[in-house]
């Protein structure tokens, strides 16, 4: 009997910080798509470059944290590794290179799946995926005009909503919010410990005027 095809999902995202929706759609898509393995890559997007990013090593840890006890999650630092921008495209090709015949799907949220079309390259990363783009209170997420006419292989994860935003996070966080009134709705508990053990997102001390 031939070996069915290895189903790995690529979840890729600032992750700053990461939270219970990456969490949620991560655990969807494991059920829905049947995933022998999921990547979580920490990335350093090139179109967030107005926003300066918490360090790479702390975002990286936080996803480890996040993830611990899962066995088909992998934290893949990948991106992190590499100078200059980084691109989906550069991680698939990779991970098709290294998993030859497998099944490559890539999770994406209804508000990448909209922007698909501006991302480099992206016409020749479509034939190299699934998208798995998670679909909000049963709405269908509807990509823009330059992507719909493009044919891709689309996959639509059922999530129920969560108001949850990583932005909405750090700024609590800049108002003096402990990291522990997070949890459990927004962040897990040992993410939350390390964000306070390392005091990130925290406004920065303003210096007294003389």
């Amino acid at each position: 009997m031939a070996r069915q095809a290895e189903r790995i999902g690529l979840f890729g995202g600032s992750f700053d910080p990461v939270h219970v929706a990456h969490l949620a759609l991560a655990r969807t898509a494991l059920d829905t798509l049947g995933l022998d393995r999921l990547h979580w890559v920490p990335t350093r997007p090139w179109q967030k470059a107005g926003r300066e990013l918490a360090a790479d090593e702390h975002r990286a840890a936080m996803v480890a944290l996040a993830i611990d006890g899962e066995p088909r999650y992998r934290l893949d630092r990948r991106e992190l590794r590499r100078t200059g921008p980084s691109y989906t495209v550069d991680t698939v090709c990779e991970l098709h290179a290294e998993h030859p015949g497998a099944w490559v799907f890539l999770l994406l949220g209804q508000d990448q799946y909209a922007n698909l079309h501006t991302w480099k390259d992206w016409q020749s990363l479509l034939p190299l995926v699934t998208l798995a783009v998670a679909a909000r209170d049963g709405r269908r997420p509807e990509p823009a005009p330059e992507l719909a006419a493009v044919p891709h292989r689309l996959e639509m994860l059922a999530m129920p909503r969560l108001d949850v935003s990583a932005t909405d996070i750090r700024t609590r966080l800049a108002r003096g919010e402990p990291a522990s009134a997070l949890v459990p709705s927004l962040v897990t508990a040992p993410v939350a410990r390390y964000i306070d053990q390392h005091r990130l997102y925290a406004a920065a001390p303003t210096t007294p005027r003389s």
